[in-house]
């Protein structure tokens, strides 16, 4: 139990059995006598199938049975996984090609499902997939980012999935045309895979004319409704399970054919069948992140104020829609187009392509760390053409504390803010004016070092209700039921320790239940930092419901006015009386006066507006000119998180959130060669950031409550990886900028940094 009252640090009671190796994740959860799923995937990344013969393969040892798309289709399955589509400018709908759970006809990406092979053991399946024969007549390749000619889609000519735009094109075109200077800048945004370290994998078991489907992942309720559709299923007829998940980071969110398929076919055996993905596998199926390019530019008048923001936006979107790819550089992007700063004339312009590559869609941030990443480039980029200081570049543009709340030029209405004062703080954090006495050291030691910051804001998104119900058993015992799923956050612990702060009950007394369809009717899963807010605003409805029961049902038994009953949080008092039960005595007592219904209390809420969590990144680098290597010497965050229940939960999502930035700004890349193979399908060739490339975090808070909640909460999941990007890599820019070194762009790796210092152009100047 806490000791010390509300907003605690306190430890994480789930990592006792994560490090003891108590976890319960998917492979530890499968039925036993489970059979074991392996996909026939395609090794091509555009071809008609002109021949698939499984005959072989289904006489090979210890094989039950393979699927592919016409067994799908002839027992009335959905072959088609649904996405997400925006309007084109014209008002018209983006593309919204078939997606095949299983391909027919033709494949579109390297790693696209073809079949799927069940067997005893998984090295019968593998054995059997050997068998399978699939001739192929090979279309053209389009991986690049750009309206091309080799169709993918009819339905996409030139591979164009959508044009969307937001803003006022003419009003902003006229702002530039009056503009003092413009800034302008091309930038990239390479694209990542989430590598969690659990890989996704599930299993499905059809037991008594019912589906239980469990899964690795970030929610039931989008699976179950998905498997409701593309198996015809009644609701009442499945049931959809999470167990401890292994990391998400919005990769995990939404459904992916193996899924259903493994759904069907347990179906079909009646018998479980288990799939867990190989590392390969998840790198060559698993939705991506980022993959875009934008040409930005900023408008100045005389006195530095920005007048105008126009960008323009290619975005990959793999070989189909995923779930939420369309909407991600569109609306999500548009969410945060303009940060922190004060203007009102913007407009973005987004183009999204089909290419013969593995699906993108969410990856820890979704869109606003893109457009944070290019805005605070472009803020960098400004303050070195203007010749101005880059902090007070910002607080020029900052938007002020007293112009709160504030609707941004996309119609988000900020609550609060108070970003200088935020700022100020990481100055001091950070030790900026010890910078360059440290950057002389450097250069004595024949190094080059920079300093980079990123001021970014950050939208919490997802479904704004959420429904909790607190239980109270026959043992003494609580458990609270939430509609979220950790997949690494903590939130048995967090939401323990949030029902102990308004209720008294001892957090070693609650248990949090989670993931789990029968169990719970209705949730929006884990993702755009929605948890902490939504989650817990539910909670404290159920808790204004149950002392209210509690405080009437003790007024009936001491036959005294409800009025006269109160709870300070600890314990009920009654006037005029020493009378001083908690919560664990009162429902022990309906239990013995057999008041069943006291002793379980739901409440759904619906929080009305978003909460923007904001913050300041200083990123130092250092340099080596002789091999290209970058070192983040210091890292300093200041964020402004509102209220926190557990300030050492928060610090923890903000290391593992920088951690991801760091891995992206210098290392992570996924790279294609012409004919569509993935060139860095495994950890020899993609890069990952290890400890020793990180340094320790000094972390900070200030707090300006939100307004949006009554907890004053603001969501912090993805805010690390948010600011990091732009942190590290202008550090990068600093440090090469007095080089004659315009332009860097992710990933900075060491070869690449050292051919910039070695180029021809850099010697010249």
């Amino acid at each position: 139990m806490q000791k010390f009252g509300k907003s605690q640090s306190v430890l994480r009671t789930e990592d006792n059995r994560f490090l003891t190796g108590k976890g319960n994740y998917i492979d530890d959860s499968t039925p036993a006598g489970s059979l074991f799923a392996f996909f026939i995937r395609s090794q091509v990344a555009h071809a008609e199938i002109t021949n698939l013969d499984i005959d072989d393969a289904e006489k090979a040892t210890g094989i039950h049975a393979i699927f592919t798309a016409e067994d799908l289709e002839k027992h009335g399955v959905k072959n088609n996984l649904i996405g997400v589509t925006v309007k084109n400018r014209d008002g018209s709908n983006g593309a919204s090609p078939k997606r095949p759970l299983l391909a027919k006809n033709r494949v579109r990406f390297v790693g696209e499902p073809i079949a799927l092979v069940v067997a005893d053991s998984i090295q019968n399946a593998k054995d059997a997939a050997e068998l399978v024969e699939i001739d192929y007549d090979d279309l053209p390749v389009s991986v690049e980012l750009e309206i091309g000619e080799n169709t993918i889609h009819p339905e996409a000519p030139g591979n164009v999935a959508f044009e969307w735009n937001l803003g006022n094109e003419s009003k902003t075109n006229t702002a530039f045309e009056r503009a003092h200077r413009v800034v302008s800048m091309e930038v990239d945004n390479n694209r990542i895979i989430a590598n969690s370290m659990e890989p996704r994998g599930c299993y499905a078991h059809w037991d008594n004319e019912r589906l239980h489907i469990s899964f690795s992942g970030q929610g039931v309720w989008v699976h179950k409704s998905f498997a409701s559709e593309i198996l015809g299923l009644r609701s009442e007829k499945i049931r959809v399970t999470n167990p401890d998940v292994g990391g998400g980071f919005g990769m995990k969110a939404m459904g992916y054919p193996e899924e259903f398929v493994v759904s069907f076919a347990a179906m079909q055996l009646k018998k479980p069948i288990r799939w867990m993905s190989e590392r390969t596998e998840a790198m060559l199926s698993d939705n991506a992140g980022r993959d875009l390019r934008h040409f930005a530019e900023l408008a100045f008048d005389a006195t530095n104020k920005i007048i105008a923001y126009r960008v323009k936006t290619f975005c990959n979107l793999g070989a189909y829609n995923s779930r939420f790819g369309q909407n991600i550089q569109t609306g999500l992007f548009s969410k945060v187009l303009m940060g922190v700063y004060d203007v009102q004339d913007t407009y973005l312009n987004v183009v999204g392509i089909y290419t013969n590559t593995t699906q993108v869609d969410a990856y820890r941030g979704a869109g606003r760390p893109e457009a944070i990443y290019l805005l605070e480039r472009m803020m960098d980029r400004a303050a070195r053409e203007l010749k101005i200081d880059p902090l007070k570049l910002r607080r020029i543009n900052f938007i002020k504390k007293d112009n709160f709340p504030y609707r941004s030029s996309t119609g988000e209405i900020i609550d609060v803010g108070d970003f200088d004062r935020v700022l100020t703080a990481a100055e001091r954090s950070a030790d900026v004016k010890g910078f360059e006495s440290r950057k002389k050291d450097s250069k004595a030691k024949g190094k080059l070092r920079g300093l980079g910051l990123c001021y970014y804001i950050e939208s919490i998104l997802g479904d704004p209700s959420e429904e909790t119900k607190v239980v109270f058993e026959k043992d003494g015992s609580v458990k609270i039921f939430v509609g979220t799923q950790s997949n690494g956050q903590g939130h048995e612990t967090v939401f323990a320790q949030f029902l102990s702060d308004h209720t008294g009950i001892p957090t070693d007394k609650i248990t949090v239940i989670q993931g789990d369809s029968d169990l719970i009717p209705s949730g929006g899963g884990t993702g755009g930092s929605r948890s902490v807010t939504v989650q817990n605003n539910a909670t404290l409805a159920t808790v204004e419901k149950l002392i209210q029961s509690f405080s009437q049902y003790l007024s009936e038994k001491l036959k005294v006015n409800v009025l006269d009953v109160e709870f300070d949080d600890i314990s009920f008092r009654v006037s005029g009386s020493n009378f001083s039960p908690n919560m664990l005595e009162v429902a022990e007592m309906a239990l013995d006066d057999q008041k069943f219904d006291l002793l379980t209390h739901s409440a759904k809420a619906t929080l009305e507006a978003r909460s923007f969590p904001n913050g300041a990144h200083f990123a130092e680098v250092e340099i080596d000119p002789e091999t290209g290597f970058i070192q983040v010497l210091n890292y300093s965050v200041v964020d402004d998180f509102g209220n926190l229940i557990n300030p050492m939960l928060a610090e923890g999502q903000v290391h593992g959130g920088v951690a991801q930035g760091i891995g992206q700004a210098l290392y992570e890349h996924v790279v294609y060669d012409s004919e569509g193979q993935l060139l860095t399908a495994s950890f020899m060739d993609y890069g990952m950031p290890r400890a020793k490339d990180l340094p320790f975090y000094i972390f900070d808070t200030e707090c300006v409550p939100s307004t949006a909640n009554i907890m004053g909460m603001k969501g912090c999941g993805e805010a690390g990886t948010v600011g990091a990007l732009a942190a590290v890599t202008n550090a990068a820019q600093d440090a090469l900028w007095d080089m004659g070194i315009k332009q860097v762009d992710m990933p900075l790796t060491s070869e690449k940094i050292w051919s910039l210092i070695n180029s021809g152009t850099v010697a010249a100047e």
